[in-house]
Parts: C-alpha cells; structure tokens; sequence
C-alpha cells in the first residue's frame, strides 16, 4: 500500500506542468528533491534503526564537489557529477566505518560530529568553497542536447531522477539483504546469531544511503545553482529527519509526504508568518500527539479504523 502511494504521489507531480506556473513547477522540483534526501535517510533511520543527524553532510558535499570540478577544474557535467557522487560515496564508506563504532545515542553524535567538521571546513577553507559567499557560476546540463535551463524540463529531468531513486531503494529494502536490515534493527543479538554479520550490513546500508544522499546533492546543486555552507548545517539534516518522522520512517512513502510537508511549510508558511519555525514546530508536535507513528502510516490506521466502525 505504501509503494503504491508513492508511485500515485508521483504520477499526481507529473500533471503539475500541465496545469501550474512556474512558482509551482519549482516547489514541486524542490520537493522532489527533498523526497530522494529524505528517502536516502529513511534506510538508516526506518529500516536501519540508526538515526543520523548528519545526513547533510553527503548532499551538501556533492554539490560542492559537482560545483568545485565545474567551476574551478573546468570540467563539464558528464565528468564532475559523476566524480561528485563517487567521491560522495567514498567519504561515505569512511564516514561510515567511524560512527558504526557505536549504536543508538552514540552513532547519532558521531555524525553530528562528522557534519559539524565538515560544514567548518566549508565556511572557513575559504581558497575552496569561497566561505560564506558561497559558490556560484554553476550552470545546468544539457543531457542527449535537451537544455535544462526551463523551469519545466529541469522538473522532468528531477522527475525521471526521483523515480529511479525510489525504484532502486525500494528494490533494496524489498531484496533479502533489505529483510537482513530491518533484522538487525528489531533483533541485533539473534541476527548475530544466525550467522549474519550485522555490522557490514550497516555499513553496506551506510554506504548506499550516502550515495542516494549524493544524488540529491547533485539535483540540489543544478536547481540552486548556487551553494552555500548552510547545506551542510545541522538544521539541513534535522529537516531531512523531520522529514522522515513526520511523513512514517519505514516506510516508501512517508518520506515522500513528510519532503512535501516540510517544503510546503518553508515556501507557504514564511510568507504569511515570520515565525514560521515554531508553527512548523507546533505542527510537528501535533503528529506526535495524533499520529505518533507519522503522516502515512497513521493515515492508514484511522482510515482502517473509520471503515471498521462503518461496518
């Protein structure tokens, strides 16, 4: 039911250039790309049961990596986002053999730490990613000679990108290593038992997650065509958490509503109201109060419970 939600939110993205504007042409790209981030998160948080509060730090470093290979080196695209994602996916890997030394409170402070060090180095190595100003000049593919400039076919091109990413997690959490995942998350100790080395399939899911993480980075990157050091900030991976929590962590879909709701609230709710973090807040405590196990989910149950009352 999940995964069919999910393709139905997508199909239902895929009219809105048919009948919308540019101003929501491009809030339905940014939520796309918060639902590939937020997706790449839920594997460590809802399938891993390893919440991480610097998933930012991958998204944040492919685009400075993309924007550092095409600006400075000269490279085009074909060349720099791959390296970018590669390189994302390397530090990955490392990043991941340091904060699985722990579980629980732990690992979730080890990659507090890991972004923290990251987003120091943007602001202040100043020679290359241009400080607080940012880098810029980035300019947006041309794939198989198709411009992306427009608003419209940089949406479809986030569109295509978007699908592939949920196609291929949900492949993964559906495959039996994504069943050895979620053992090790409910029962460690007896996964260990049945001969499963539970620490490599952390690590293999660490890894896998920055790579999708990386991908969102790239998008992020082409959208904005500007980077700053505030994507590598810790409030960027408490909304991509938020993100999963609200929406349903563990499940396909629930990311992709918490994305929605999260990027709704920032485009809408802070032009109406300058405090629009703590109505965002107040928001996020209501989930909790009602539907403690997330938008999608909890939709699901009161749905089951109003037709079971109907019958």
């Amino acid at each position: 039911m999940s995964r069919i939600a999910a393709v139905l939110a997508l199909l239902a993205m895929a009219t809105i250039p048919l009948v919308a504007g540019e101003f929501y042409i491009n809030l339905a790209t940014q939520i796309l790309i918060a639902a590939v981030f937020a997706l790449s998160l839920n594997l460590l948080v809802g399938y891993g049961g390893l919440t991480s509060l610097g998933h930012a730090s991958f998204l944040g470093f492919s685009a400075y990596a993309c924007a550092w290979f095409s600006t400075r080196m000269g490279l085009g695209p074909t060349a720099s986002v791959p390296i970018a994602i590669l390189a994302t996916t390397l530090m990955a890997a490392f990043f991941g053999l340091i904060a699985l030394r722990a579980t629980g409170l732990g690992f979730l402070m080890i990659t507090l730490a890991l972004s923290q060090v990251l987003w120091g180095l943007a602001y202040r190595w100043v020679g290359v990613t241009n400080g607080d100003n940012g880098m810029s000049g980035i300019t947006r593919p041309e794939p198989f000679g198709i411009s992306l400039a427009s608003a419209g076919n940089y949406f479809w091109f986030t569109l295509v990108v978007s699908t592939i990413a949920f196609a291929m997690m949900t492949m993964f959490v559906s495959s039996a290593f994504g069943s050895s995942l979620q053992g090790t998350r409910d029962q460690p100790l007896r996964m260990a038992a049945l001969g499963h080395n539970v620490w490599l399939v952390r690590w293999l899911t660490f890894v896998y997650a920055g790579f999708w993480a990386g991908v969102a980075g790239i998008l992020y990157i082409y959208y904005h065509k500007y980077i700053h050091p505030t994507s590598l900030s810790i409030s960027s991976s408490a909304e991509g958490l938020l993100s999963v929590i609200a929406g349903g962590a563990g499940t396909l879909s629930g990311p992709i509503a918490g994305a929605a709701l999260l990027v709704l609230l920032k485009n809408y709710a802070s032009a109406y109201v300058e405090r629009w973090n703590m109505l965002l807040g107040f928001i996020f405590v209501l989930i909790v109060l009602v539907i403690p196990e997330g938008i999608v989910p909890g939709t699901r149950r009161l749905l089951g419970r109003l037709r079971r009352g109907d019958k």
